[in-house]
């Protein structure tokens, strides 16, 4: 297994980004994310707990379930099914409070289950894909919520070029 973490500081308030970053629609905005959809409703928000995400990347298809939902610090899932097959560990994002706004971590643990050459295009092909993805996702938020007013009234200054 491999663990993958990307984090980002977003310049907006924790409850915005959480919000953002829990709407599967927006993972779009990644030119490797192809189509995001909600295939069914969490128990007690649209994204919350039970809900079933449906993802088609560039890299393959997955069916996502959110297993823990704490609005606006934390949210979990598990790959239930993926093509092409990947074994999963965790899914998680956590928010955190910041003075500049807030700090998101992005942590995913899979692995691609092909005997004796898993492990190097778990590191090798789906790492790099995989935080890829998670880095321009946190990237589009950060882009969409410059604009989002902050606490004291006034709007968090647009990102810088990259």
């Amino acid at each position: 297994m491999e663990t993958m973490t990307v984090e980002r500081d977003i310049d907006a308030p924790i409850a915005a980004v959480f919000d953002w970053l829990t709407t599967t629609t927006h993972y779009t905005r990644s030119p490797l994310v192809l189509r995001c959809r909600l295939t069914r409703h969490g128990e007690t928000a649209p994204y919350g707990v039970g809900a079933v995400r449906s993802h088609l990347w560039l890299i393959g298809w997955f069916r996502e379930r959110i297993t823990h939902y704490d609005p606006p610090y934390a949210t979990e899932y598990v790959v239930e099914r993926s093509l092409p097959p990947s074994r999963h560990e965790l899914g998680r994002m956590t928010f955190t409070e910041t003075p500049a706004g807030t700090h998101v971590r992005w942590t995913t643990r899979a692995e691609i289950p092909v005997p004796l050459v898993g492990g190097f295009l778990t590191r090798h092909v789906a790492r790099p894909v995989i935080t890829r993805t998670f880095g321009n996702i946190l990237d589009a938020a950060r882009s969409a919520l410059a604009e989002t007013p902050r606490r004291d009234g006034s709007a968090a200054p647009a990102p810088p070029p990259r």
